[in-house]
C-alpha cells in the first residue's frame, strides 16, 4: 500500500501583504454622516477594519453603519459625536476601545467652513470653526493617542485642505486658518508622539464632490475656475483619497510622520 505523503506548502507574505494589510484593526473616522467622512469610512471597511463612524447627525450614522456593515462584512458602531465637545470625544474613544479593544487608526475629518467677508464676520462664527476645525482635531488625536502611547503603535491622519496652504477668492478666513493651522498640528504632533511609534500625518484635498462643495460645484463659474487652476483639468474622486488613506493608515507608511499629502490634482503645484 503506497504512503500517503502530506505536503503542506508554507504561506509567504507578499510585499503588499505587508505594507497593507490592516485587516482587524480597529479605527474612527470623524465627520462620518456624508461626503469625504462617508468615503473614508468605506475605504477602511473595504479593507476588513472595524469602524466607529462619529458625527453629529446620529440617523446619517446609523444608515451608514447598516450599510457598510453589509456589504463589507467588518462591524461598523455609529457614535453621536461633536468634536469640538472633549466630553463627547471622550466617550467616541472610550466607545471604539469597548466595542472592539484597541483603537489603531485615527481618521480626523470633521469640519465645517463659513462663507463670509471678513469685515462682516462676527466672533461666534469664527469661534464656531476654529472649534471643529482645529480644536476638534486636537481634542479627537490627544484622546486617541492616550489609547495609541499604551500599545505603542497608532496611525492619526488629519484632513487638511489645500487652504491650509494657499489663499483663494472665496471668502472663508476661519477655513483658512483653521486648516493652516492642522498642518502645522500634525507636524507638532507628530514630532510629540513619534517615541510610541504614533505616526501622524495630513491629507489635504483639493476639491472633491461632498455636502460642503456642493453649491459651489452647481455654480458654473466657480466650477470653470475650479478645473482652470487644476492642473489635471478635474475634480477629485473617492478613489483619489481613498488609495492616499490606506497608504497613511497601513504599515507602508512606517517611515513618514509629520507630512502632508496633497491630493488636488496639481492645485497648489501652480
Amino acid at each position: 500500500m503506497a504512503e500517503t505523503v502530506m505536503v503542506h506548502k508554507k504561506e509567504t507574505k507578499t510585499v503588499m501583504d505587508l505594507c497593507f494589510d490592516i485587516k482587524g484593526q480597529t479605527a474612527i473616522v470623524t465627520g462620518a454622516s456624508s461626503g469625504l467622512g462617508v468615503t473614508f469610512a468605506e475605504s477602511l471597511a473595504e479593507i476588513g477594519v472595524n469602524v466607529v463612524i462619529a458625527a453629529r447627525r446620529y440617523e446619517r450614522l446609523v444608515k451608514i453603519a447598516e450599510e457598510l456593515s453589509n456589504k463589507y462584512n467588518v462591524r461598523v458602531v455609529p457614535v453621536k459625536t461633536d468634536v469640538s465637545r472633549e466630553a463627547q470625544v471622550i466617550n467616541m474613544v472610550n466607545t471604539a476601545i469597548e466595542k472592539f479593544g484597541s483603537l489603531e487608526i485615527l481618521v480626523n475629518n470633521a469640519g465645517i467652513a463659513s462663507l463670509s467677508p471678513s469685515v462682516d464676520m462676527n466672533i461666534e462664527e469664527w469661534k464656531k470653526v476654529i472649534d471643529v476645525n482645529l480644536t476638534g482635531v486636537f481634542l479627537c488625536a490627544r484622546t486617541a493617542a492616550r489609547e495609541m502611547i499604551k500599545r505603542k503603535y497608532g496611525k492619526i491622519v488629519n484632513i487638511a485642505s489645500i487652504y491650509g496652504a494657499v489663499g483663494d477668492i472665496f471668502p472663508t478666513a476661519p477655513y483658512y486658518a483653521s486648516k493652516g493651522a492642522v498642518i502645522n498640528l500634525t507636524r507638532a504632533l507628530a514630532i510629540e508622539w513619534a517615541p510610541y511609534k504614533i505616526n501622524v500625518n495630513a491629507i489635504a484635498p483639493g476639491f472633491f464632490p461632498s455636502e460642503m462643495t456642493e453649491t459651489v460645484f452647481q455654480d458654473e463659474k466657480s466650477l470653470k475656475y475650479i478645473l482652470s487652476r487644476t492642473a489635471l483639468g478635474r475634480t477629485g474622486e473617492p478613489i483619489d483619497l481613498k488609495a492616499a488613506l490606506i497608504y497613511l493608515t497601513s504599515p507602508a507608511s512606517a517611515y513618514l510622520t509629520g507630512q502632508t499629502i496633497f491630493v488636488d490634482g496639481g492645485w497648489t503645484a501652480l
